[in-house]
């Protein structure tokens, strides 16, 4: 069973029940003096505080994905990457593996789709990053062997794992059932963290004589996804939405290039780029790119597209509540903008997820598969 199986979590869960429970019934026992009596005293409290600290941690990890697996948690996983060369064909995409999803009849991609692991090599920006690729099951079947499909990339937060949005967002799934219901459009998902250069967080911007971040996600990205799947290259073509830091680079590329993304969801966003240690200097004393990056400066001073805009908070637990506010306030036509504002919802997974299935719904009905 894997770290992150519910069984694993569940029997954890039980142990500690079993355990405290034994505690309380053999304490009487154990209250006597004499090393027998006080050795079975430190022995249940140290296991049953075991129990409840590995179970409240499964709990966590299964939440967050700290970590994936077993050998992920103890240090064994230490393989190296591969490098894949892309140069020879000329594909800037490599599929170096595929999954089915958990959903009846997910063996069978066209019934349950298929998630591709792939490593994308950015043609201008010169970054190669892995991603997943989700495709619906349509995408597999004999009726839409000629179709197109409309796609969206969705990135995590900073750091984050492109896993977690398989595993811990579950998008794929969600987007499986949102169309199986009828609620949304088949739909390409490409999965990514925006970290392209760990453990250095680039917020999505180009640094100057550093990593092209913009350029990758807002150029090459949708260019190798059209050119190796069936999904269009207009802006009514593609998506974009994200977490977090994922959520802020998803509402700055699709409010800075409307010439590619038509719409682009922020789920607990900031509105602009942080400075910190793990950013370093971004900017390299450009005031017009710093100002650039601030969002709200952009809806203010820069000509705004046609793109649609969803942008999600809440009144108590999110720190974003004001600025969100501004944003909202600040997006005019030709662009439009939606919001979630739920009433409580802390920045963490659990408040994502139930965002996703109405803001995959709503980009959905923001761009096309033609």
């Amino acid at each position: 069973m894997g770290l992150t199986s519910n069984k694993v979590l569940a029997l954890a869960v039980i142990a500690a029940v079993l355990l405290f429970a034994a505690t309380i019934w053999l304490w009487p026992r154990l209250s006597r003096s004499g090393w027998r009596a006080v050795t079975g005293r430190i022995g249940l409290l140290l296991a049953t505080q075991f129990a409840l600290f590995a179970a409240v941690g499964l709990a966590a990890n299964n939440s967050f994905l700290f970590y994936g697996s077993w050998a992920d948690l103890f240090g064994q996983q230490q393989d190296l990457g591969v490098v894949v060369d892309h140069s020879a064909d000329g594909k800037r995409i490599k599929v170096v593996g595929t999954q089915k999803l958990d959903v009846p009849g997910g063996s069978r991609p066209s019934t349950g789709g298929q998630i591709q692991k792939v490593v994308i090599a950015g043609e201008k920006s010169k970054i190669d990053s892995p991603a997943y690729v989700y495709l619906p099951p349509e995408y597999f079947q004999p009726k839409y062997k000629k179709s197109t499909f409309p796609a969206s990339l969705v990135l995590t937060g900073y750091p984050g794992t492109a896993e977690n949005l398989l595993k811990g967002l579950k998008y794929p799934r969600t987007a499986f059932m949102q169309a199986r219901d009828g609620k949304m459009q088949p739909m390409i998902l490409v999965m990514m963290r925006p970290t392209v250069a760990p453990p250095r967080d680039t917020e999505c911007v180009d640094v100057p004589g550093g990593p092209k971040t913009e350029t990758f996600f807002a150029k090459d990205v949708p260019k190798a996804i059209s050119e190796t799947y069936r999904v269009g290259t207009k802006p009514r073509n593609w998506g974009f939405m994200g977490n977090s830091t994922g959520g802020y680079c998803a509402l700055k590329i699709a409010l800075h290039h409307p010439e590619q993304f038509g719409a682009a969801a922020g789920l607990s966003p900031y509105y602009k780029a942080a400075d910190d240690p793990t950013t370093g200097d971004l900017f390299h004393g450009n005031k017009k790119e710093k100002s650039r990056a601030n969002l709200l400066w952009s809806l203010d001073h820069l000509p705004q597209g046609k793109s649609s805009f969803l942008v999600t908070t809440s009144k108590e637990g999110e720190g974003n509540l004001k600025s969100t506010l501004q944003f909202i306030d600040k997006v005019k036509s030709p662009a439009r903008v939606s919001s979630i504002t739920l009433d409580s919802g802390g920045h963490n997974f659990n408040t994502w997820r139930r965002e996703i299935p109405p803001a995959l719904v709503w980009i959905s009905g923001r761009i096309s598969a033609s």
